[in-house]
């Protein structure tokens, strides 16, 4: 289970989240929707200690989530991330195993078998040598959740996955979706353009502007 407690964030000295609390079980997909300047980014990366709190705790199976990082995988906003730097599809991906391999090891055989799965999920496996930047944005966001597979985490933290990606894009990420879902991994994301998916959801976190 992940546990969020009496969450806060200050800006400046201005509060930006104030005591979120929340429960998510294994094998659930929460929602976190509300306005622009609501937090929803900010939750994300309060969850993931990428900002400081200025109050609460989070837990995960009952211990402190930053004890225990290497069970997250998170996928940030298109807008935080450098498209332009020169590294193929399949580099990528094989990144997110770095925390096993080490940084100077060659991927072993169990590793690239893991990279070529991820990505033959978001069918993206054929265009593995292409650079990131040469890709259409939903190709681009399919990449990066195939990165989130290869990690195999049990927690999945997803910031505006759906902005800017094209049909068959969305309805990939859908379907990866359910299939973490229906195999117990805990899920959260923050968008404002659900549309249809609406229905997928367990439950929403709806945060408000004071």
């Amino acid at each position: 289970m992940l546990e969020v407690q009496q969450l806060a964030v200050n800006y400046r000295g201005v509060r930006g989240l104030d005591a979120v609390s929340f429960q998510v079980e294994p094998g659930q997909l929460v929602g976190i929707i509300g306005p622009n300047g609501a937090g929803k980014s900010t939750l994300l990366k309060a969850i993931l200690g990428l900002v400081p709190k200025a109050n609460g705790v989070v837990k995960y199976c009952t211990c402190p989530l930053h004890q225990q990082l290497e069970k997250v995988a998170y996928i940030p906003q298109r807008s935080q991330i450098d498209w332009d730097y020169p590294i193929t599809v399949w580099s990528v991906v094989t990144m997110a195993r770095t925390r096993q391999l080490g940084w100077f090891r060659s991927p072993s055989r169990a590793t690239r078998e893991i990279v070529k799965a991820a990505l033959e999920q978001v069918e993206m496996f054929n265009l593995r040598d292409r650079r990131i930047g040469e890709l259409s944005g939903g190709q681009q966001q399919r990449v990066f959740l195939a990165r989130a597979l290869a990690q195999q985490a049990d927690l999945f933290l997803f910031d505006e996955p759906f902005t800017g990606v094209d049909k068959k894009t969305e309805a990939v990420m859908l379907q990866v979706f359910e299939e973490l879902r229906s195999t117990g991994k805990i899920l959260l994301i923050s968008t404002h353009e659900w549309g249809q998916s609406l229905h997928q959801l367990d439950r929403l976190c709806c945060l408000i502007n004071r």
